[in-house]
């Protein structure tokens, strides 16, 4: 296994949204994270399996994967799939006025797949928004937006959560997730995260509880965690440099604290 986990970039650096048709010549794939980007895929069809983190989906098209930054993810395709891929990266949302739209996005970001019923509805605003990105410039950026709104209200409207419920969380909570896949080191420290988001701990303890009914320590472990596992899984760096990766000074208590939370050691995690 690699070091690290490989970074792949399927948007050029200075656009902020692409969407187009799913690459047909996928068929297996390595594990991989993507650059800085939130991606929506969309099947209509296609057999075999998607991973993303340690969760297996297999296919039954029409569905719908949602892939954070921070997520590894890879494919085993057993037949030509067929279907849409969307990229959103943060300026893009930054820009916009809607609120609403924003807040459709918080929604799907927390989700992982979803089954989807009307699909031809989907299909269509899939096409329209391959269409405009096409043409992407000044004069097309609230059809866009508008475009995306329709295909996340409908998406939500018609979908069936494979996994987890669906919440709207508050701005400041999804500042905290978006600061933490941004952060090149994890500190275990709520209160380090309350100071770049210029609030308090109290503050932000209560938009996670709003948000998730989880306190803020609550999430930043469970994120401590879930990149520990990709490690685990996806790398061959040794317990004591993935503690380090980590921001644990000491590798036993990287231990002790990952088995208080999974109740297995790392390297038992690492040989399930």
């Amino acid at each position: 296994m690699p070091s690290k986990v490989e970074i792949k970039d399927k948007i050029e650096r200075d656009k902020f949204i692409k969407a187009a048709p799913f690459n047909k010549g996928i068929g297996k794939t390595e594990p991989h994270k993507h650059n800085n980007y939130f991606e929506i895929i969309y099947l209509s069809k296609g057999s075999g399996t998607h991973s993303i983190d340690h969760s297996k989906y297999v296919i039954k098209p029409p569905v719908i994967f949602f892939v954070r930054r921070e997520q590894v993810h890879h494919w085993e395709l057993l037949s030509e799939p067929e279907g849409y891929v969307l990229i959103l990266k943060k300026p893009f949302i930054d820009r916009g006025l809607d609120n609403e739209l924003k807040l459709l996005l918080t929604e799907v970001s927390n989700l992982t797949s979803l089954h989807v019923k009307d699909n031809e509805t989907i299909d269509q605003l899939f096409a329209l928004l391959t269409k405009e990105n096409e043409r992407i410039n000044e004069n097309n950026f609230t059809i866009i937006e508008g475009l995306l709104k329709a295909l996340l209200a409908k998406v939500l409207e018609v979908a069936k959560p494979l996994t987890g419920k669906i919440k709207i969380k508050s701005d400041l909570f999804q500042s905290f997730r978006e600061l933490l896949g941004q952060d090149p080191v994890v500190k275990n420290d709520v209160a380090h995260y309350a100071g770049l988001l210029n609030t308090t701990p109290q503050n932000l303890n209560a938009a996670c509880r709003k948000a998730v009914a989880q306190p803020a320590t609550q999430v930043l472990s469970e994120y401590i965690i879930g990149e520990a596992k990709r490690l685990l899984l996806y790398t061959d760096n040794t317990i004591s440099e993935i503690s380090f990766t980590l921001h644990f000074n000491d590798p036993s208590h990287f231990v002790k604290y990952f088995k208080r939370y999974t109740t297995h050691t790392p390297q038992a995690f690492r040989h399930l």
